[in-house]
């Protein structure tokens, strides 16, 4: 029997046995190591007679890539084999009961959507939601919105599909869209939830939440929608009196549109919201536009309404002094047992909204 053949048996054997990882590496050094069988049978290849040297290479060859495949799989399957070990060692069985009680926060975004919800329920508004995976129409064309509209491109909305006919919507006005194609008018509703655009920074996320408000009839007007915004600002920042202006602006979905400002001052270092000599941009309106009716197949010479629109991470920042957006997304639970709030603590108007 050849040098090459023993050499092959006899590690076959060894390593079709019970081993751990440290008998793999010995094996591996015995056999390729600097002065390893395998390596030591390839110094040989220069001192045989031409004529045998080609078939040697060959055996020898063949011999070191089936040692080497065979001590590659027993590593693997003593790696796998320690993984599957210590994951069963650290199982939890998650439906024990906790062994210390440590009760959780309400977040403030889920916070805040509570007391909006709250707030608007008291004047006959409902709650509706929509899917965070949009269809382009819902999302633009049904708001009026031009295909060149800058809305539309790559660099602030993100795109699941190459012919962009699907995305992450950018608002919740699609909300609006599928209650008003769903059933006739009256509307009442507002549409809170997450929604997305690519901009990061100190006051700007990827994901972040808006509330939209829209209110379909017959003989609404601005006033109207100048009333519901007065008392929602009164009651969500729970001041009995508001300083607020209307500012002309321009939405494709509303005509006319206005951004709306509140009155503010500075005290003690903190904003104090109500009234002051300093302005604060809050939200955006409007009259809800005739080409939005007519895309939902409402007559608009019958029915017309107002929507707006509120990003409820920004209002829950100015309500609760929290000066980074990046904050609400990095789950740190100290922040959260700072800024959070009772889960027994309901938002409801009668009692104070944030007490």
């Amino acid at each position: 029997m050849s040098d090459l053949k023993k050499i092959k048996e006899e590690f076959l054997l060894k390593l079709n046995q019970k081993l751990n990882l440290t008998d793999i590496n010995q094996i591996k050094s015995n056999l390729f190591g600097k002065n390893g069988l395998i390596s030591s049978q390839f110094k040989k290849i220069g001192s045989l007679a031409e004529n045998e040297r080609k078939k040697f290479a060959s055996d020898l060859n063949i011999t070191k890539d089936e040692l080497q495949n065979l001590i590659d799989t027993k590593i693997k399957q003593i790696q796998d084999a320690e993984i599957i070990e210590k994951l069963e060692k650290e199982k939890i069985d998650i439906t024990l009961p906790e062994r210390t009680f440590v009760r959780g926060k309400i977040h403030p975004v889920s916070q805040t959507i509570d007391e909006i919800s709250s707030i608007f329920s008291e004047i006959g508004f409902c709650v509706e939601e929509g899917p965070d995976v949009e269809n382009e129409y819902n999302n633009f064309t049904a708001l009026n919105t031009p295909d060149n509209h800058p809305a539309r491109d790559m660099h602030d909305t993100f795109y699941l599909d190459e012919k962009k006919e699907k995305l992450l919507r950018t608002h919740t006005s699609p909300v609006q869209i599928r209650t008003m194609l769903k059933d006739k008018p009256p509307f009442k509703i507002i549409a809170p939830g997450r929604t997305y655009r690519s901009d990061s920074d100190q006051t700007h996320a990827p994901m972040f939440h808006q509330v939209e408000g829209l209110y379909i009839d017959k003989n609404v007007n601005m006033g109207h929608l100048k009333g519901c915004l007065n008392y929602f600002i009164k009651e969500f920042f729970e001041v009995k009196k508001i300083k607020m202006r209307f500012r002309p602006s321009h939405f494709p979905f509303t005509e006319p549109s206005a951004e709306v400002d509140i009155g503010y001052e500075i005290k003690d270092g903190k904003i104090i919201i109500g009234e002051g000599d300093k302005w604060l941009e809050i939200l955006g309106c409007g009259m809800v536009h005739p080409n939005v009716l007519k895309n939902v197949k409402i007559d608009s010479t019958r029915f017309q309404g107002y929507a707006f629109g509120i990003g409820i991470d920004r209002l829950a920042m100015l309500k609760y002094g929290i000066n980074d957006l990046r904050a609400f997304f990095e789950c740190d639970y100290r922040w959260l047992n700072h800024f959070g709030f009772d889960p027994l603590d309901v938002p409801s108007n009668y009692r104070g909204l944030s007490r």
